[in-house]
């Protein structure tokens, strides 16, 4: 007598795992997706971090002012932080937005040096997600 699976039982197999397969990946990319996101969101946290030390040093000389840049030096590790949200490849930049919310830059973070809002900041999104509520 001959061992082994028949026709039926492999496909039987086959269509189970098509099944979870149908029903994990969708769960996947929402882990993905949600990782990017509370990734971008420790940046942020460490871009507001780098603007509120520097308006402190401002307030130390007497004038207190928000940055107009904020570069590399200024973290502790001298790297920006990555934007996960950005869909862009190009290099991370923090970009001083004036007034009218016109940036020079659109691959990285944003912040704003004058005006009412100065001091605010925030992550560029591939528009899949709105950064603006962050």
């Amino acid at each position: 007598m001959r061992k082994g699976f028949t026709l039926v039982e492999l496909v039987i197999v086959i269509v189970i795992l098509g099944i979870l397969a149908a029903v994990a990946m969708p769960k996947f990319f929402d882990i993905v997706g949600e990782a990017k996101k509370s990734a971008t969101k420790a940046g942020l946290g460490s871009i507001r971090s780098v603007i509120a030390l520097k308006y402190s040093e401002s307030i130390a000389t007497g004038v207190p002012t928000y940055p107009t840049a904020i570069v590399d030096a200024d973290f502790f590790d001298g790297k920006l932080p990555k934007n996960s949200l950005s869909g862009n490849s190009a290099a991370v930049t923090v970009a001083a937005v004036v007034t009218d919310g016109t940036a020079t830059s659109a691959s990285g973070w944003w912040f704003v040096a004058t005006g009412d809002d100065s001091g605010r900041a925030g992550a560029y999104s591939d528009g899949t997600v709105d950064t603006s509520t962050w």
